[in-house]
């Protein structure tokens, strides 16, 4: 790491995947501006929180100029927040359209449009989104094609970003998770979750965060989509 701290700016990070990768960026020195509608004001110096919708063009606007003014610099952007409903496409209402849109996709253009802006000062930056799994390989126990729509639409951004942006210094990742054990799914269901991936078993938040990082750190790669799901995306298992 360079002389001069670091800054990773990480949205949805009150709880869960986000809240994990805040922690690791602390860990490795990074300074930190996390984001969420419901996060809250942090004792730690390094951290400085920003509370708002991520989905909102305002919200992305306070978040860099908190970077900006607080730490100087933006060196990574994790676009973590999003939003999962499984049922079937027909039973989607105009409101979770808009719902999944706004957190997936209006946000990432926002949040990434701002990132780029900085980075592109700065002569360097790494995006990393945090995707599905259900993009490359959907399943019939999980109805879920609102969040292949929009995650899908990310995956791609991503790839189209990385040609775009390859010779300014700045690199584009993805990383694709299977189902991963956060509050967002109840313990009851965790052994049916388990056997849907490969592997036997649901992702813990440890195993993202892991990727996170190994992509933050690799400097030969931009466009990666990677694929954090227990082998779900390399195909069927049967049971």
């Amino acid at each position: 790491m360079s002389a001069e701290q670091k800054v990773a700016i990480v949205t949805g990070a009150s709880q869960g995947i986000g809240a994990g990768i805040l922690g690791a960026f602390r860990d490795r020195g990074y300074r930190v501006v996390a984001t969420s509608r419901s996060i809250k004001p942090s004792a730690d110096s390094g951290v400085l929180t920003v509370q708002g919708d991520i989905g909102a063009a305002d919200t992305a606007e306070r978040v860099f100029k908190a970077a900006l003014d607080q730490f100087g610099r933006v060196d990574t952007l994790v676009n973590n927040a999003g939003m999962f409903m499984a049922k079937p496409f027909t039973l989607y209402s105009p409101d979770d359209y808009a719902l999944y849109m706004s957190t997936n996709v209006t946000s990432f253009f926002h949040m990434t449009q701002r990132a780029l802006d900085v980075m592109s000062k700065q002569g360097s930056g790494h995006v990393v989104t945090i995707t599905t799994s259900l993009v490359d390989q959907p399943m019939s126990s999980v109805p879920a094609a609102l969040a292949s729509l929009t995650k899908g639409a990310l995956s791609a951004a991503t790839k189209a970003l990385a040609i775009e942006c390859a010779r300014t210094g700045i690199r584009v990742n993805a990383v694709s998770p299977g189902i991963i054990k956060t509050p967002m799914h109840p313990k009851e269901a965790h052994q049916a979750l388990a056997a849907l991936h490969p592997m036997g078993r649901m992702g813990e938040v440890s195993d993202i965060v892991d990727a996170v990082f190994y992509l933050d750190g690799a400097e030969f790669v931009t466009g990666e989509i990677l694929h954090v799901d227990g082998g779900q995306a390399a195909g069927h298992h049967q049971m």
